[in-house]
């Protein structure tokens, strides 16, 4: 995660990791609670089914979300950073 950004965007995968940008503040939980949203909103879920459960103060996140299969988070995530690269 890169708080701070000009913008949201969910930027790329880089291995095993997802590399998500947000324009919220490292404080008080807002880029955590951003970085939710974002997911949440790609992936077409509500917010409650999108958690940070582990590195709330570090860049580095573990997610939880519920309702989808890791293979269709990967799935969904894959088809949206190739629509924003122009694939």
């Amino acid at each position: 995660m890169v708080p701070g950004s000009s913008r949201d965007k969910i930027a790329a995968w880089l291995g095993e990791d997802l590399k998500i940008r947000v324009s919220a503040a490292p404080e008080k939980g807002q880029a955590n609670a951003a970085v939710e949203k974002l997911l949440a909103k790609a992936l077409q879920l509500p917010k409650s089914c999108v958690q940070i459960v582990a590195g709330h103060t570090s860049t580095r996140k573990t997610v939880e979300v519920s309702q989808l299969s890791d293979e269709d988070v990967k799935l969904r995530l894959a088809q949206i950073i190739d629509r924003a690269d122009g694939a």
